[in-house]
C-alpha cells in the first residue's frame, strides 16, 4: 500500500507540473496589433489597397526572415479595423506567426474576410480598443506594439494624445502610418497635408516609436512591408524614408 501511495503521489506531482507548464503563457518576441482605419474617408480603392498591402507583406520572405531572426523566433499578431468611437472590429484574433506557413495562413484568412466600412474617425477609439486586446491574450511578449494607420485626424472620441499616453503607460509602443493620398473620389474629404506631423505629435509614442507616411496609393504596400519588418526587428526607419518621393 505504501508503494502504491508513493507512486500515485509521484504521478500526481508530475501531472500538476505538466498542467502548470501548459497554463504558462507562450513567450513571443512581439505582440503586434495591426489597427487599420476603415472610416468614411477611406474610399473603396484605398480600402482594397490597404488590405492587399498587409496580405502581401505577410507573404513576403523579408517579414518571415525578420520573425525568425528574433531571439524566440515567433510573434503574436491580431488584425483590427476601426472607425468611430463605437466601431472597432477584431478581424483576425490573436495568433502566433513563426514561419512561412503560419504567415501565409494569416494572409489567406485576411484575404478571405469581407471588408466592412465604418463611419467617423476616432484614432483614440482604435487605440483604446487595441490596448484592451493585450489583456486578453495567452502570450508573454518581450515587446508590445500597436501599428495604427489612418488618413485623417481623430475627430471623435477623447483626445488621441490621452489614448496614446495611456498606451505608453501600459508598456505599449504606438507606431503610425499616415496615409496622405489624394482620393480619386471628389466627394470625399482630402487627407490633411500635415497628417504626418499630426501622427508624430499626437499618435506615436513609447520606446522606439516611429511613423511612416504614404503619399501615393501605389506606395502603400511597400510602406506596410517596410513598417512590419522594422517593427518585428525592433528597429526604426532612416529619417530620409519619411520624406515624400
Amino acid at each position: 500500500m505504501t508503494f502504491r501511495w508513493a507512486w500515485g503521489a509521484v504521478i500526481t506531482v508530475v501531472a500538476c507540473a505538466t498542467l502548470a507548464r501548459a497554463a504558462e503563457p507562450m513567450a513571443v518576441d512581439l505582440a503586434l496589433v495591426l489597427a487599420v482605419d476603415v472610416s468614411m474617408s477611406v474610399d473603396q480603392s484605398e480600402a482594397v489597397t490597404q488590405r492587399a498591402g498587409y496580405i502581401h507583406a505577410l507573404r513576403d520572405k523579408r517579414v518571415i526572415a525578420a520573425i525568425k531572426g528574433g531571439p524566440i523566433g515567433r510573434i503574436a499578431v491580431t488584425f483590427v479595423e476601426w472607425s468611430s468611437p463605437y466601431h472597432q472590429v477584431t478581424v483576425l484574433p490573436w495568433r502566433v506567426v513563426s514561419d512561412e506557413a503560419s504567415a501565409k495562413k494569416m494572409a489567406d484568412d485576411l484575404e478571405g474576410t469581407p471588408y466592412v466600412p465604418g463611419t467617423t474617425t476616432s484614432i483614440s477609439g482604435g487605440l483604446d480598443y487595441s490596448v484592451k486586446l493585450f489583456k486578453n491574450m495567452d502570450y508573454e511578449p518581450s515587446r508590445k506594439v500597436i501599428d495604427i494607420s489612418g488618413d485623417g485626424y481623430s475627430d471623435f472620441g477623447r483626445p488621441v494624445a490621452d489614448s496614446r499616453d495611456d498606451a505608453v503607460k501600459a508598456g505599449i509602443t504606438v507606431n503610425g502610418l499616415a496615409v496622405i493620398v489624394k482620393s480619386a473620389n471628389s466627394f470625399r474629404q482630402a487627407a490633411p497635408a500635415d497628417l504626418d506631423s499630426y501622427y508624430r505629435d499626437n499618435v506615436i509614442g513609447g520606446p522606439g516609436s516611429f511613423y511612416l507616411a504614404v503619399y501615393k496609393l501605389e506606395d502603400f504596400s511597400r510602406s506596410v512591408l517596410q513598417k512590419l519588418v522594422l517593427e518585428i526587428s525592433g528597429r526604426t526607419p532612416d529619417p530620409e524614408s519619411k520624406k515624400p518621393s
